[in-house]
C-alpha cells in the first residue's frame, strides 16, 4: 500500500487512475482545481490545488510515497511541476504522457506525420516537450507512460501490450482504454520497471 498524490484526479484519465489505485487499497490525495468533482471513494482525500502554484502544490504533495500527474500538457509547466515534487521531498513521479512523441518509424514521431489531427497538435507537442524536459531530470525516479494513438473510455480488460518508444498498433489500429492504461500505470507504481524512462501501452 502506498500513499499517492494524484494531480488531475477529476479528469477523464485521472478518474480511472483514482479508481484503480483505490481498488488496490492505496491511499490517495486527489488534487484538482474543483475538488468537488473528484469521485468520493474510500481512501481518497480530495483537495483543491493549482498546477501553477508551485509552493502551494509542493505543500499538498509532502508526505506521499509517489506523485502522479494526469493533467493536460498545454495547461502545465514541467519545470513548475518537477520543482514542486522535488520541494515536497517525493522521489517517485509518474506522468500520464501523450502518444505524439512516439515513433511510427525510426526518427519519425507520430505528431510530425502529415495526417496528425491539427486540433491535437499543440497538446501533443507540449507533451513531447515535457518528456524532453524529464530526460534532463536525474534526481527524481520519474516515469512517463504514453498511451496509444486512440485514448478513449472503454473496458478494463487487463489484456494489453507494453512497448518503449514505438507506437503500438494491431489490425484494428492503435488504441488503449483509459481503464487499461490505469492498470499499466498502477502496475508501474507497484513494481517499477521504467525508472527515468518512457514506455507505452496498447492493444
Amino acid at each position: 500500500m502506498a500513499t499517492v498524490a494524484l494531480i488531475g484526479a477529476s479528469g477523464n484519465v485521472g478518474t480511472r487512475i483514482l479508481k484503480e489505485l483505490t481498488s488496490r487499497n492505496h491511499i490517495v490525495t486527489g488534487i484538482a482545481r474543483h475538488p468537488e468533482k473528484i469521485a468520493r471513494l474510500d481512501g481518497v482525500t480530495p483537495l483543491e490545488g493549482d498546477v501553477h502554484d508551485e509552493k502551494g502544490l509542493a505543500a499538498l504533495l509532502q508526505g506521499h510515497d509517489a506523485v502522479i500527474s494526469a493533467v493536460r500538457f498545454i495547461d502545465t509547466d514541467p519545470e513548475v511541476l518537477v520543482r514542486a515534487v522535488r520541494d515536497a521531498g517525493v522521489k517517485r513521479y509518474l506522468v500520464v504522457g501523450g502518444a505524439g512523441s512516439l515513433e511510427v518509424a525510426p526518427g519519425k514521431r507520430l505528431v510530425d506525420q502529415p495526417d496528425f489531427p491539427e486540433e491535437y497538435k499543440q497538446e501533443a507537442s507540449s507533451g513531447a516537450d515535457f518528456l524532453d524536459y524529464l530526460k534532463s531530470v536525474s534526481d527524481l525516479d520519474w516515469t512517463f507512460l504514453s498511451p496509444s494513438a486512440l485514448f478513449v473510455p472503454g473496458e478494463r480488460t487487463g489484456t494489453f501490450r507494453l512497448g518503449k518508444d514505438q507506437l503500438l498498433s494491431n489490425e484494428a489500429g492503435s488504441s488503449i482504454s483509459f481503464e487499461d492504461f490505469a492498470i499499466a500505470l498502477v502496475d508501474e507504481l507497484e513494481a517499477p520497471a521504467h525508472i527515468r524512462e518512457r514506455f507505452t501501452v496498447g492493444y
